[in-house]
């Protein structure tokens, strides 16, 4: 990995958590532009609350971050924090990506509607357009939640535990995409317990206890056991 590559974030002596207390303590860290950063550690280390703050869903009680993106954040929740009742087609799921430009519920323009159309592509669902989130497998579910948040076009993708309970053919599919889209010049930071896929990454940002244990490339900080 290139070192003198421009942070993307910049995390200075940050504090963040939630009513019970704080859950990150004085989180120093730069993620790369342009770069893929996996997020790894044990349950409760932290890890989905650092990547809801660099979305900016949670406000750091203490510290800094600073982004160089542009546009907001794109941010993927785990599909099974998504609820399998909610009414809503892949389609229209998709085309939610695009309220980050127009706002929610206003009408979509023609260009609106092409990428919708290019993202359902991408990931292999244009035949599910018409289908609930309801109906979908997990794996279907969150290429759905990941068309969705390429429909942002952010330079910036978030994604907490992206591969979580997905077959082998689904894994695939979605590390497949993510490569494509850092070779295009996006930043992904992805939270995962996968030692396979934090391996992928070019950089690794290990959290224990809410604290930066090890920063580097994955072949430096996967030596320390992740789970």
């Amino acid at each position: 990995m290139n070192r003198q590559r421009t942070p993307a974030v910049r995390l200075g002596a940050l504090t963040a958590g939630y009513r019970a207390g704080a859950v990150l303590r004085q989180v120093t860290a730069d993620i790369p532009a342009g770069a893929m950063t996996a997020i790894v550690g044990h349950n409760g280390s932290g890890k989905s609350t650092l990547l809801a703050v660099i979305a900016g869903v949670i406000t750091p009680t203490a510290g800094s971050v600073e982004r160089s993106a542009q546009r907001r954040p794109a941010f993927v929740v785990q599909q099974s924090a998504v609820p399998a009742t909610l009414p809503l087609t892949v389609g229209e799921t998709v085309a939610m990506g695009r309220w980050a430009h127009r706002g929610p519920w206003r009408r979509l323009t023609r260009a609106d509607h092409a990428v919708v159309r290019a993202c359902l592509e991408r990931l292999g669902i244009t035949d599910l357009a018409d289908r609930r989130l309801s109906d979908l497998s997990g794996g279907q579910r969150q290429r759905a939640l990941l068309a969705r948040a390429l429909a942002q076009e952010s330079d910036l993708l978030l994604l907490d535990e992206p591969t979580t309970g997905l077959d082998i053919e689904a894994q695939q599919e979605i590390s497949r995409t993510l490569a494509e889209i850092v070779a295009a010049g996006t930043t992904v930071v992805l939270a995962t317990h996968d030692r396979a896929e934090a391996a992928a990454a070019e950089h690794c940002l290990l959290l224990r206890a809410g604290e930066v244990a090890g920063a580097g490339t994955p072949r430096e900080v996967l030596g320390t056991p992740v789970r």
